[in-house]
């Protein structure tokens, strides 16, 4: 490496994360929380609105199945508009959104408000993980889309605690009502950021964008990981509670455990702009196989849980990380319409891999990591095959 490269090589590892970024941040906190809320919430919310926990939870699923549709059809609008105007009508939208659901008087209403909950967030997340990739400084990508997705471990770690005792002290709909708050604070922040902005061009259909090189194996792979995530995630707590005999609080520190693993990785994130993200994709999923077969292992004691989760978290930050720099720097023209199948994929592979892994979980959890190892092998093998590109070499 001659004098000149170096310099551009040391100037680039100084130049700092632009402050936006924590506003991205935030915004994805602002989602996770919503999209977290419900479950430790929904016993309060059933005996307000007069109807089981059960029907209660089919709000969750009015929000996933939004947010699927709305990525993968409305994603595509990032790249006419724009992703920081999107992201900011997407973010009042969800502000009203919530606002409604505090407001419900009965379920239908609610499951309603939570589908256009799901709408914005479908337009959100791809314009967040847009910009993300827009705003790094070069040779510091994955640091920045790291960063920027700590946001899940705030809505982790701290809103699911918070709106727990929020609903405790001042009932269901003010959790609702402070996350719209949050939510018009993170739309004022994004509108008046100085950040430099994407050029907007045309809108691509979904169909256009799975004919981009590299996108179809690596959105499998997502398929496959998000799959084997939400699986397992799904049904640990049953198993702490009815497998090992723990109380319902034992979840707390599972859920902790997972989140600091998975912030703590955002320290490491430099080492993947130094070796390269296509070289690491396949590795990376590699090793959260091997975590699912320790977890397998592990799964009769609780103190052995909560270790083998720390490292789950760990592992996929890297990969989710990992994954978006490949799929943002397969078409910066397209970016928008890519990362809508990314969160219609991640939404739709919510709900198959429930669904699923719910019919395999009748015999015994320790399956459900295993199977989850072999949704991961598949994941690497189809990452192997997406083509590299010089960005993400």
């Amino acid at each position: 490496m001659t004098n000149i490269d170096q310099s551009v090589s040391s100037s680039a590892d100084r130049a700092p994360i632009p402050p936006f970024a924590l506003v991205l941040t935030a915004s994805i906190g602002v989602i996770g929380s919503n999209s977290l809320a419900l479950g430790p919430i929904a016993p309060q919310v059933s005996l307000s609105l007069g109807t089981g926990v059960p029907a209660v939870m089919t709000a969750s699923a009015a929000f996933g199945l939004g947010t699927a549709a709305s990525a993968v059809f409305l994603g595509r609008l990032i790249d006419r508009h724009g992703p920081r105007r999107m992201l900011a009508a997407a973010l009042l939208l969800l502000a009203g959104a919530l606002a409604a659901s505090a407001a419900a008087p009965a379920l239908p209403l609610l499951v309603a408000a939570q589908l256009v909950v799901g709408i914005a967030t479908g337009i959100a997340l791809p314009a967040i993980y847009t910009l993300a990739s827009v705003i790094a400084p070069a040779g510091r990508e994955s640091e920045t889309i790291g960063l920027v997705l700590t946001g899940w471990t705030l809505s982790m770690v701290a809103g699911v605690p918070l709106s727990a005792a929020i609903a405790d002290y001042a009932g269901w709909r003010a959790v609702y009502l402070v996350v719209a708050g949050a939510a018009l604070t993170a739309c004022a922040a994004v509108r008046r950021a100085a950040v430099r902005q994407a050029a907007a061009g045309h809108a691509t259909s979904p169909l256009a964008a799975l004919g981009v090189p590299g996108a179809t194996p690596l959105l499998i792979a997502c398929a496959a990981f998000m799959a084997a995530f939400y699986g397992v995630y799904a049904f640990i707590g049953d198993h702490l509670h009815g497998g090992l005999g723990l109380p319902l609080s034992a979840n707390g520190p599972v859920a902790a455990s997972y989140g600091l693993g998975f912030g703590c990785a955002a320290f490491l994130d430099r080492l993947i702009d130094r070796v390269g993200a296509a070289r690491l994709l396949p590795l990376i999923f590699l090793c959260v196989a091997g975590v699912y077969i320790a977890m397998s292992a592990a799964s009769g004691s609780y103190p052995a849980l909560l270790a083998v989760v720390f490292l789950w978290g760990l592992a996929n930050h890297f990969g989710l990380n990992v994954l978006i720099m490949r799929l943002t720097a397969l078409d910066p023209a397209r970016r928008g319409a890519i990362m809508g199948l990314n969160s219609g994929v991640t939404y739709l592979a919510l709900f198959v891999g429930t669904l699923g892994f719910g019919a395999v979980y009748a015999t015994d959890f320790y399956i459900l990591p295993m199977a989850a190892a072999g949704l991961m092998l598949a994941a690497a093998f189809s990452a192997s095959r997406a083509p590299r590109h010089s960005s993400t070499q």
